[in-house]
């Protein structure tokens, strides 16, 4: 038998009866014959309440102090599922994300993985351990110091050790029954998909669904490592994320669904530099400002410039947490590039339409954009790959352009699949 590693997050370890179930469901894997990684998250809403307190003590922490607080909620979940294990008649041994040899880069609050030297992990797994690992935090392999992963951090926590170790598969626990065709708090009909590509899974985790991590999925299609995602909170098959037949079973259509789900994203904001002159190297110029703060951007969209004044505007879409950095770099360059105001509008939505078999059918778009018009919703932006299309919408018609694509891709099941088993949405 091979390793499976496991992670569970805060909704499955909000108390020490999740804890305990939680154990329990883990020493069942070892009993089958299998070794056993468990990444964890912070026990519920610990996070959140940790970030509150420093809010409370300072408008402004510093990034460091920040680290080695959040880095706290894990260590507090690694050592409570280990005594739990303990409990059950195993041995466990939990390790900090630098003591599993999770090295980062030196970005404090959204670091990347660089490495994973797992040693001290296989000498524990070679003794007859279970490991369990604090998701979320790292070390930076040039400072030395502790550094997190930024939100969703533990997911891809677990599928690094699972390449590192060269694991059978990843498994991913949460509060919902695997990847559904929409979030099921919105279209309580939505459908429960059997598998997902790696591909289509970046976009819709690209695209705001929350299930699995943007770069926890980059990291498992890079290694070819096969990401299970299931209910802690039941035993019912999940979501297989690989471009490999389900384990133990061959295909059995020829082509996949058109479409996978409809995504969609709260969390974005708006700026538009209004008018840029129309010359060669300005657009560059704000790119370089944005990038040189650690902004990543999502949708752009470039006006074609006025005649009369060669002028034009350049929108895009960021993270609504970045935004005021970003305004602020933006306004230390306008002397140099000389464009006229910025806007700002951060009560905006973004909702997402994904399908690899978008790519050989034609008409998916006019029937989007129908299904939108015919809500009421109105589109500010587009943007679009061979496998999703993007639109900017008022906040408050996501809801709405949701459940309208859903409906008209025909993704309704006929019965209500979902069920969310925890967690408060914080």
């Amino acid at each position: 038998m091979g390793i499976v590693v496991q992670k569970y997050g805060g909704s499955s370890l909000a108390d020490a009866d999740a804890i305990k179930r939680v154990a329990r469901r883990i020493v069942d894997v070892k009993k089958s014959g299998h070794d056993v990684v468990v990444a964890v998250s912070a026990m519920g809403d610990t996070t959140d309440d940790l970030l509150d307190l420093a809010a409370a003590v300072t408008p402004l922490p510093p990034a460091r102090e920040l680290d080695m607080l959040q880095s706290a909620g894990e260590r507090i979940s690694m050592a409570l599922v280990a005594m739990a294990i303990s409990d059950l008649g195993f041995t466990a041994r939990s390790f900090t994300g630098s003591q599993a040899g999770v090295i980062t880069d030196a970005q404090h609050g959204k670091a990347k993985i660089i490495d994973v030297t797992p040693g001290r992990v296989t000498e524990a797994i070679a003794a007859g351990h279970i490991v369990i690992v604090a998701g979320f935090q790292g070390v930076s392999q040039d400072t030395k110091e502790i550094t997190t992963l930024g939100r969703g951090g533990s997911d891809t926590t677990a599928v690094a050790l699972a390449a590192a170790l060269e694991a059978d598969v990843c498994e991913i626990y949460t509060d919902v029954d695997g990847v559904f065709t929409a979030d099921p708090r919105i279209v309580p009909n939505a459908r429960k998909l059997d598998k997902v590509s790696y591909e289509e899974m970046l976009e819709l985790a690209a695209c705001g669904a929350k299930i699995l991590h943007l770069r926890c999925v980059e990291y498992g299609r890079r290694y070819g490592i096969p990401i299970h995602v299931r209910s802690s909170f039941s035993q019912l098959e999940g979501t297989w994320v690989s471009n490999d037949p389900k384990p133990g079973q061959e295909e059995t259509t020829m082509e996949q669904p058109i479409i996978a789900g409809v995504a969609h994203d709260r969390s974005e904001a708006k700026i538009t530099v209004v008018g840029v002159p129309d010359k060669v190297g300005e657009a560059a110029r704000i790119f370089e400002a944005l990038a040189d703060a650690q902004i990543n951007l999502d949708m752009i969209v470039q006006n074609i410039s006025a005649a009369a004044t060669s002028l034009t505007d350049i929108s895009f879409t960021l993270p609504r947490t970045d935004g005021q950095v970003a305004m602020t770099a933006l306004a230390r360059i306008q002397a140099e590039v000389g464009y006229d105001k910025l806007l700002y509008d951060d009560k905006i939505g973004k909702v997402s339409l994904i399908g690899a078999g978008m790519r050989s059918h034609p008409g998916i778009t006019s029937k989007f954009f129908g299904a939108l018009a015919s809500a009421g919703v109105n589109i500010g932006m587009i943007s679009t790959s061979e496998i999703r299309i993007s639109v900017i919408v008022d906040e408050h018609s996501v809801d709405d352009a949701v459940r309208a694509t859903h409906t008209a891709f025909d993704l309704d099941a006929d019965e209500v699949e979902a069920v969310v088993y925890g967690g408060t949405g914080r």
